[in-house]
């Protein structure tokens, strides 16, 4: 298929599910998230969902034994809506060199805006730069700067790769799906689920109306203890995010944690 305006091919729209790629006709309405989880899929259970949990299985096999080998790595989340030319994306690529000289790897939603610029300051400072994709309606592929990509079908597998692998969480400026990995690394460490590990805001102007409502809603109403306040760091400040991972690890490794 080719563009008749620029001679160019244009790549159809696809969609991954594991190994699998599909296009055109052959893209399905729904995800298989959506299949496993919701009840108008009542019908199916008794029938199909043994059948996905060998499949759930497969995946974690396939996460596992592909990123076993990954060297320290840390994960960054933000928005996959971000323009290249947008502050968290400079932020972003800024990082992710940061972190690859600091001798982390960059683990990503793998996707485009702030992944990609995280992956692409990785690639280009010569570090490790990874991409754990996920079946979405609107799914858009890996970004060209990844050089370990695993697409996943089931979210909670992902989010298990994202923890698993990482000595810290770094978060850009992101939407829902960024709140969510955010709030899940901030609540595994808070019922001591994961080792201790720093989870990082940056962009004090993005997050300050967060942190003053925890402070000033869940904190005052004792939905929170003040120790939890700790949780977060927010800065604005690559090198001292990065800093802190570092500085992190290495009191985590004197006391014998790691």
């Amino acid at each position: 298929m080719t563009d008749s305006t620029n001679g160019r091919r244009r790549v159809p729209p696809e969609r991954h599910r594991g190994a699998v790629t599909l296009r055109r006709e052959s893209m399905p309405l729904s995800t298989a998230d959506e299949k496993l989880l919701d009840s108008h899929h009542r019908g199916e259970w008794k029938t199909k969902d043994a059948w996905r949990a060998l499949r759930i299985l497969s995946e974690f096999v396939e996460g596992f034994d592909t990123l076993a080998d990954l060297p320290p790595a840390v994960s960054v989340f933000g928005s996959a809506r971000s323009t290249p030319d947008s502050p968290e994306c400079e932020l972003a690529a800024d990082l992710g060199a940061a972190l690859a000289e600091a001798g982390y790897a960059v683990i990503t939603g793998g996707g485009p805006g702030v992944m990609e610029a995280a992956n692409r300051g990785a690639t280009e400072a010569g570090g490790m730069s990874v991409g754990l994709g996920i079946e979405l309606p609107f799914e858009q592929g890996l970004n060209d700067w990844v050089d370990i990509g695993i697409d996943f079908r089931y979210f909670f597998v992902r989010k298990t790769m994202f923890v698993k692998y990482a000595q810290a969480f770094v978060v850009l400026p992101g939407g829902f799906g960024t709140l969510d990995e955010l709030f899940e690394a901030i609540t595994l460490v808070q019922t001591k689920k994961v080792t201790r590990f720093p989870v990082i805001l940056i962009g004090t102007e993005y997050w300050g109306g967060l942190l003053d409502w925890i402070k000033g809603r869940l904190l005052v109403d004792g939905k929170v203890s003040p120790e939890d306040m700790d949780l977060l760091i927010l800065t604005d400040d690559v090198e001292e995010a990065v800093q802190f991972i570092v500085d992190a690890d290495a009191a985590l490794a004197e006391n014998g944690t790691r």
